[in-house]
């Protein structure tokens, strides 16, 4: 997501932590100890792809790949056209060191319109990394093709696309159940009817809103020692909000956090707002947008979005560099802090923002900054 507009906002502005809804008797959340930002490595590849998307970290040792290894994979190519990036690098936090995990050719076979890899990102405890691409050839979603979701090995190699009427631009980040020898997958598909950004309402004047994104629901068997095998595809949501964006190439649903009830939460940032699905992992309907969780208030674009060990959610907002934490049983906005405060975006950070991963200790968070393509950790 890129977004270049100048502003100089008050330092008390942009500058630490901000509490805006907590007081001092409420107990303290995630966010509101999280003090040091750390910036870990690069991710720009030796081809040069740009603009890093998800993050994902390695829940298991198998093949290049240790447990702890941080994965991130990247949207745009050297020419910085959206939707054209094919790489995914492995960060090594015990080493410090980063190399490519995998490339695949931007043009790939059985992926329709080609590569550009999103947030949908994940790592399987029987070593298989499952990523979306939602591909451009012009860097925006005129030229969007329905694209796909790729499976890799745990020494980088592509071995299996899964692509179809109901994946149409996997974008969100992926929740996912992994039992071993299966597992479910949740993803948004935000490219369902979706047109390019010069389209646009003769009212607002922005590109035109669509309500066809969903959410699908996969699941898997996984053979010992053979790739996972697509079983069965169930919509569980629908009729979430979308656009195109010259800027963010689009928006529409892209947090998916699951808690231990069942209950899949997700974000919709072009209406600034998380809602709620039951029964995600065993629903046959579709429960449309889902009930509303929060609305509005500290939320800017919300995208990824995790679930911290004591429950609540952290989304990090596409309209300025800060991360929310929210209640999601109250519903309540606990708190609001800067992970990038560059003044250099209007408001500060506007567009750095994507991917976060929660540390294997759980006590902090990766996420990476698409302004200066790279890693960050924050930390107590």
């Amino acid at each position: 997501m890129k977004n270049y507009f100048s502003s100089i906002l008050p330092a008390v502005l942009i500058l630490g932590s901000v509490m805006l809804t907590a007081h001092a008797d409420e107990p303290k959340g995630f966010l509101e100890t999280i003090h040091k930002h750390k910036t870990l490595a690069s991710t720009t590849t030796d081809n040069g792809d740009l603009n890093p998307y998800a993050v994902v970290v390695a829940p298991v040792s198998s093949g290049v790949i240790e447990k702890d290894d941080v994965l991130v994979d990247n949207f745009n190519n050297i020419s910085n056209l959206q939707g054209t990036g094919t790489t995914i690098v492995r960060y090594r936090p015990s080493t410090k060191e980063t190399k490519l995990f995998a490339q695949v050719p931007q043009n790939l076979k059985d992926c329709p319109g080609g590569v550009g890899l999103t947030t949908a990102m994940t790592m399987l405890k029987s070593g298989w990394v499952i990523v979306g691409s939602t591909p451009s050839t012009d860097g925006t979603t005129k030229t969007k093709g329905a694209g796909c979701v790729l499976v890799f090995n745990s020494n980088g190699q592509h071995v299996a696309t899964w692509a179809g009427p109901t994946i149409n631009g996997p974008w969100g980040n992926m929740a996912t159940v992994d039992r071993g020898d299966s597992a479910v997958l949740f993803i948004s598909m935000a490219g369902f009817g979706l047109q390019g950004p010069e389209v646009v309402d003769p009212v607002s004047h922005y590109p035109v809103t669509t309500h066809e994104a969903t959410v699908l629901r996969l699941e898997l068997t996984i053979p010992e020692g053979k790739p996972p095998v697509l079983e069965s595809q169930t919509v569980i949501g629908d009729g979430f909000a979308q656009r195109a964006d010259r800027d963010n190439f689009l928006f529409g649903p892209t947090g998916l956090a699951l808690g231990p009830d069942d209950t899949l939460y997700i974000t919709n940032g072009l209406v600034n707002e998380i809602t709620a699905i039951p029964d995600a992992s065993t629903r046959t309907t579709s429960a449309k947008t889902g009930r509303l969780i929060t609305k509005e208030g500290l939320l800017g674009w919300p995208l990824a979005m995790v679930m911290t060990p004591a429950g609540h959610l952290l989304v990090c907002n596409g309209k300025n560099g800060q991360a929310v934490e929210v209640n999601p049983i109250t519903g309540k906005q606990i708190y609001a802090h800067w992970l990038d405060s560059n003044q250099a975006q209007s408001p500060p950070g506007n567009g750095d923002l994507f991917g976060l991963a929660l540390t294997p200790d759980g006590k902090g968070i990766y996420y990476v900054e698409d302004d200066m393509n790279t890693l960050v950790l924050g930390a107590p």
